[in-house]
């Protein structure tokens, strides 16, 4: 739901075409942006998405659910559940290492919101690994003394999401939805879970863009939405103030401004949340701009870096104040066919060969290979090819694929810690006669996962391409026929192809 209302650009200081110039540098720096909103004085400038992503879907924030969190804790320090240098062990004295070290005994609130916690290292793979994650982290040895060293943490936001549920006796989603994401006009969300059922804190929300673009308007008006106040002023000037130098590990100019409490701080007095592959929230408070987006950026430090630099040249600095310049009509349908242009590189519709495998019942066993995929089988459904995808400790995948247009699924797969049912949409192509290609593109993610398959009389050689992941990475391996059950379906795919272009209507 969008409680925002639309304007033009030009009416809060900014012209269309510098609208038009930032998209264009956009797509010559090939940045895999899925979806954008740009807020000016609280509404709606610009907006887009590139076809299928569309408004109304959530999307995987990864990091970007810390500056959530962090809000999470100021609204339960408003409410007094805790205080800033509260010790973390208090919260856990049944998780507690026998011996606690003076620097775990030290480590407070504060210190796990801006990532001062002391470990010097990445601990994330140490606390995930485990069962209770809680546990895990409290057993880590603290090399440094809390406060003198900043290391990036993700299980330290972690640690906030336990201490709101053991303080609130709330899981965070439910803390949360009267306090943040009702008064947002925020349908209740996901939010992945430890294996204990704590949220991650850290990872794993899934809001939509919209969504997102009210939480940075909350940050703009420093902790108040539509008139009321949802955390209060002195904990966002906290959230959003430099309480860690980052300025050792910092990767771009915009990673070397200082860290707040779970919000990165950026040039001219701007500030960010962000997530893997080019999550963003962003504020710039001076020119009154929130600018929310998601992408798929395979170099995340890179592309972000890139993405926000175009930000600053092309809207933030384009900006003109208070000044309301007349609409150029031209310059308006330019953006407009710039945004209506920006739709995702699916696979073209091929024709069907002659002469491609009838691959009706077929079944094939699969080597061993990361995705653990045993048994890939085929059956043709009408027009459509259906997939049977048989991997170990799972349920069977089927899918549905069309050799003409998109086809909308539902499908289980990977998104932050855990598989989980969600919307793709499918191609699927014959390249040539003995090649398929299947593609999927999973619009609750940025993630676009693709399975060519070569046939030959032995059997199939297959690979796998996955563009962005944190758990995943492609493959080859190859599988034998071992048996085909014939569906008493007669029809060629020539003779599918054939009726579906007597059916053409012009």
């Amino acid at each position: 739901m969008s409680s925002f209302t639309s304007s033009s650009p030009e009416n809060h200081g900014l012209s269309s075409g510098a609208l038009s110039r930032f998209f264009d540098q956009i797509e010559q720096n090939r940045l895999q942006v899925n979806s954008f909103i740009l807020l000016q004085d609280g509404q709606i400038t610009t907006q887009m998405w590139r076809a299928p992503y569309r408004p109304d879907c959530p999307q995987l924030l990864y990091s970007l659910s810390k500056s959530f969190t962090s809000i999470a804790v100021g609204i339960a320090l408003d409410n007094g559940y805790f205080h800033l240098d509260d010790p973390v062990i208090r919260f856990f004295p049944e998780r507690c290492p026998e011996k606690i070290s003076d620097n775990l005994a030290r480590m407070t609130i504060h210190h796990l919101l801006s990532m001062n916690t002391g470990h010097r290292s990445n601990i994330y793979d140490a606390v995930v690994s485990e069962k209770d994650w809680v546990k895990a982290f409290l057993s880590l040895e603290v090399e440094c003394e809390p406060g003198t060293y900043y290391s990036y943490n993700t299980p330290a936001s972690y640690l906030l999401s336990a201490i709101i549920w053991k303080a609130t006796g709330q899981h965070l989603v439910d803390f949360l939805t009267p306090r943040l994401f009702e008064p947002l006009e925020i349908e209740r969300p996901e939010w992945e879970t430890c294996p204990m059922g704590i949220a991650a804190g850290g990872m794993g929300l899934s809001l939509t863009t919209q969504d997102v673009a009210k939480f940075g308007q909350l940050l703009l008006n420093r902790g108040t939405y539509q008139g009321k106040t949802i955390v209060s002023e002195a904990y966002v000037s906290l959230a959003t103030r430099e309480q860690s130098d980052n300025r050792q590990e910092a990767k771009g100019i915009d990673t070397a401004q200082g860290y707040g409490y779970q919000i990165h701080l950026c040039r001219r007095g701007c500030f960010r949340g962000d997530g893997a592959f080019g999550q963003l929230c962003f504020v710039a408070p001076e020119q009154r701009i929130v600018i929310a987006a998601t992408s798929a950026f395979k170099n995340t430090n890179q592309e972000t870096q890139t993405l926000l630099d175009l930000i600053y040249e092309h809207i933030v600095d384009e900006w003109q104040g208070n000044r309301n310049d007349p609409q150029s009509a031209e310059d308006s349908v330019v953006l407009r066919q710039r945004l209506a242009d920006m739709t995702y590189s699916v696979p073209a519709a091929h024709p069907i060969p002659d002469n491609i495998p009838d691959l009706d019942g077929r079944w094939y066993q699969i080597k061993d290979n990361p995705e653990k995929l045993q048994r890939v089988g085929f059956a043709r459904v009408g027009a459509r090819l259906q997939v049977r995808l048989c991997h170990v400790e799972r349920e069977e995948r089927i899918l549905l694929f069309d050799l003409q247009s998109p086809v909308h699924i539902h499908d289980e797969f990977i998104k932050d810690l855990s598989l989980h049912r969600q919307e793709a949409v499918t191609f699927a192509a014959w390249p040539v006669c003995h090649t398929l290609k299947l593609t999927l593109l999973y619009i609750e993610t940025p993630y676009c996962g693709a399975y060519t398959m070569h046939f030959n009389e032995r059997g199939l050689e297959l690979h796998f391409h996955i563009n962005v992941s944190l758990t995943l990475r492609g493959y080859e391996t190859s599988g034998v026929q071992i048996e085909t059950a014939r569906r008493n379906s007669p029809t060629s795919w020539a003779g599918v192809r054939q009726k579906k272009e007597e059916n053409i209507t012009p």
